[in-house]
């Protein structure tokens, strides 16, 4: 199969290298500035040793490809998505959120369009070079799906990659924010690790308190989420994790903050939900951003 990978960034570099690596035909969309002297060779440092496989670059995508995965940042997709000038078979998308499904099936229509979520601490080093940290890669994906991408899946768990396919739209996306929103509310507002986080009993209360605000607004949404199941998530992570946005806000990069924490402050108002501990957080992330 023929693969795109538009957002070329950690995890757009990690699954591409992963795809490319079985053999899979693989391209690279960046920015056109980014264009010369991209290597032809991708890298992914990871806990298990170190990948490389080949992939051609490109800054547009004029010719369709079977599946298009996209990893930019949120902000950046409406912008990306200019790059794409063909109808890809498939689109996989692996943005933060729930928001954004509904935006790209408005362009590739609803059939085309099969949503998942990854989870896992990585990041780019350098064009093409990329550095998984996280023991683990968590992709789920939706079980309308499994026909199409169920071989490469398949591959990807030989790779060491953790994969499911959810029937349920809804739990297969709120199941990540509300893992996701909280964690990366309270390391970004607190400034610290998980494991400083846990040793901390205020920031700690407010970490189960906004992620059970977070499940209780999926569940309206018609999600099937577990307080207790996030909590025995969050308890099992390495001490020394630290979330994307957590890391961006140090490095003053633009945030991801309305689709991580937005969809459970909208939702919290749209069902009458008290999300008050997320909104506070969300307002001592702004303030700090503001600084």
């Amino acid at each position: 199969m023929e693969h795109a990978i538009l957002g070329a960034g950690a995890v757009g570099g990690l699954v591409g290298t992963a795809l490319a690596s079985f053999g899979e035909g693989v391209t690279v969309v960046v920015r056109p500035e980014r264009l010369p002297g991209y290597p032809a060779t991708l890298s992914v440092e990871r806990p298990t040793g170190t990948i490389t496989a080949p992939a051609k670059v490109a800054a547009t995508l004029p010719n369709p490809v079977d599946v298009l995965w996209i990893a930019t940042k949120t902000y950046q997709l409406t912008t990306a998505l200019e790059a794409v000038q063909s109808m890809p078979r498939y689109v996989v998308p692996l943005l933060n959120g729930v928001d954004h499904v509904e935006l790209l099936r408005a362009r590739f229509d609803n059939d085309r369009v099969l949503p998942a979520t990854i989870a896992v601490e990585a990041e780019k080093i350098a064009p093409g070079r990329f550095v998984q940290r996280s023991p683990f890669v968590n992709l789920n994906l939706v079980g309308s799906g499994e026909q199409v991408l169920g071989a490469i899946v398949a591959r990807l768990g030989d790779l060491q990659f953790t994969c499911r396919f959810i029937e349920n739209e809804q739990t297969l996306l709120w199941s990540k924010l509300c893992f996701l929103g909280p964690l990366a509310l309270v390391t970004s507002a607190s400034g610290m690790n998980k494991g400083e986080v846990y040793e901390d009993a205020e920031w700690k209360c407010k970490l189960i308190s906004s992620m059970t605000e977070a499940c209780a607004v999926a569940k309206a949404s018609g999600a099937e989420v577990e307080p207790v199941q996030i909590q025995a998530i969050y308890d099992g992570l390495l001490s020394g994790i630290r979330s994307s946005m957590q890391k961006d806000l140090a490095a003053r990069r633009q945030l991801e903050l309305d689709a991580i924490g937005g969809p459970i402050v909208r939702g919290g108002e749209r069902y009458g939900i008290d999300v008050s501990t997320t909104t506070a957080l969300i307002g001592v992330i702004r303030a700090k951003a503001a600084e």
